[in-house]
């Protein structure tokens, strides 16, 4: 009698390191990730992993996603954690955008132009990513506004992007205004927002 071999689980996922060092991931293979990968943004061709953010960080994110979507016009409405592809080597995944309400279910991937807000939620890791890079990389994709909350405590920042190209030749967002209180926007829509609304 043989003995039945014994199943293993799969091995965790991890990106190509020869695909990585050669920096040529295109959004065609962030698409085609197998379900069991983790949560992963694609950076100038490389795939960077994402560290699991805090339960306050998604508390956060999910009040401010459903004050987006029960506040804004009917025909936008806000999403989390869905990816956007900047450019033919580049997606990167808000933790909540506002979005055109007509846009096929189905896709994993938005384009710049279907989206008016992107929205970060800073994380002790991500800081230097949410506050530098990921706004730059989004002006220069043409998403016209994006929100930076803080935590501890929470303050909100609106940026616009820029009518001018800034002092770097690029598009750039400029500061519309800020607040740990509360905010009053004209854009992306008329609203007003008192912090408090997305306090955990």
């Amino acid at each position: 009698m043989s003995a039945e071999p014994i199943a293993h689980p799969p091995a965790p996922w991890h990106p190509d390191p020869v695909r990585q060092s050669r920096a040529d991931h295109t959004l065609e293979d962030l698409l085609a990730l197998p379900p069991g990968a983790p949560r992963v943004e694609l950076v100038d061709g490389v795939l960077h992993v994402t560290p699991s953010p805090s339960l306050g960080h998604q508390h956060i994110a999910f009040l401010l996603c459903r004050w987006l979507t029960d506040h804004a016009p009917a025909d936008l409405t806000a999403t989390q954690a869905v990816q956007v592809a900047l450019a033919a080597d580049t997606a990167r995944q808000p933790d909540v955008l506002l979005r055109v309400r007509d846009v096929d279910l189905a896709k994993s991937l938005l384009l710049p132009e279907q989206v008016l807000l992107a929205v970060e939620v800073v994380s002790p890791g991500t800081r230097r990513t949410d506050r530098f890079a990921k706004p730059a990389e989004y002006a220069a994709a043409g998403i016209h506004h994006y929100w930076r909350i803080e935590q501890d405590p929470i303050h909100l920042y609106a940026y616009r992007l820029a009518d001018r190209p800034g002092p770097s030749g690029r598009r750039e967002y400029e500061l519309v205004t800020d607040s740990a209180d509360e905010i009053t926007l004209t854009e992306p829509f008329a609203l007003t927002l008192s912090i408090n609304e997305i306090t955990p």
